[in-house]
C-alpha cells in the first residue's frame, strides 16, 4: 500500500495531477478540495494516498490532509459508492460540511453535489452516521461570527460559484463584522484563482 507520496508537480489538469517521484511519474486522482492547494507546476508536493487494485487496472488517490483521505475510506466503503462518487463527494463538500451533513441527516447539502441523487444522499447518510467521527471536524470560528460566513456563502453560491470554491474563499479571508467587505475579499481571491 501506498500511504503518502512526495515528489515534484510535473501537471496539473483536474481531476488529475501527475508527481514526479524519483523519476517516476504517478498519476494521481484528486478531489477539487486537494487540488485547489497543490503548489505551482515544478514545486513540491506531499499528499495522503489511496491505492484501489482492481484486474484491470491499479488506480492512485490522493489527499491534502488525512481527514481527507480518512472520510474517502468510509465512503468507498458504502455499497454503491464508488471510487469516483466519493472523490465527487469531496470535490463538493469540505470534510467538515459532510461531517456536519451526517450529524444533522441534512440530505439537501448531499444533493447538491452533482450526481448525488435524494435515494443516495438518504443511503450515506444512514450508513455514515455512527462511521465518521466528530473529531475530525474542525471548525474554526473564532475569527468570525457564523452568520456573517453563511451570508458570505449565500451570496457567493447565488453568484454562480460552487460550494467548494465559495467555501475555499471563505477560509481564506477575514469575515469580521462586515459582510460586504467579506463577499468583496472573496471575489477577489476567486478571480486570481480562474
Amino acid at each position: 500500500m501506498i500511504g503518502r507520496i512526495t515528489g515534484v508537480l510535473l501537471e496539473k489538469q483536474p481531476p488529475q495531477l501527475v508527481l514526479d517521484v524519483q523519476g517516476i511519474g504517478y498519476e494521481i486522482d484528486v478531489p477539487m478540495s486537494t487540488f485547489y492547494d497543490l503548489p505551482s507546476v515544478g514545486e513540491q508536493a506531499t499528499l495522503y494516498t489511496h491505492l484501489v487494485i482492481r484486474e484491470d487496472v491499479h488506480l492512485l488517490f490522493g489527499f491534502a490532509t488525512e481527514p481527507e483521505r480518512q472520510s474517502f475510506r468510509q465512503l468507498v466503503k458504502i455499497s454503491g459508492v464508488g471510487a469516483r462518487t466519493a472523490l465527487a463527494l469531496l470535490s463538493g463538500l469540505s470534510v467538515s460540511d459532510l461531517h456536519h451533513a451526517v450529524a444533522t441527516q441534512d440530505s439537501g447539502r448531499l444533493i447538491t453535489v452533482p450526481g448525488i441523487g435524494k435515494k443516495t444522499a438518504e443511503r450515506l447518510l444512514l450508513e455514515l452516521r455512527d462511521k465518521l467521527k466528530s473529531d475530525l471536524v474542525n471548525i474554526d470560528t473564532s475569527s468570525s461570527s457564523p452568520n456573517n460566513e453563511c451570508d458570505i456563502l449565500n451570496a457567493l453560491l447565488s453568484l454562480g460559484y460552487n460550494d467548494r470554491e465559495a467555501n475555499w474563499a471563505i477560509k481564506k479571508i477575514t469575515v469580521g463584522d462586515n459582510v460586504s467587505e467579506g463577499i468583496r475579499q472573496a471575489l477577489q481571491l476567486l478571480s486570481k484563482e480562474k
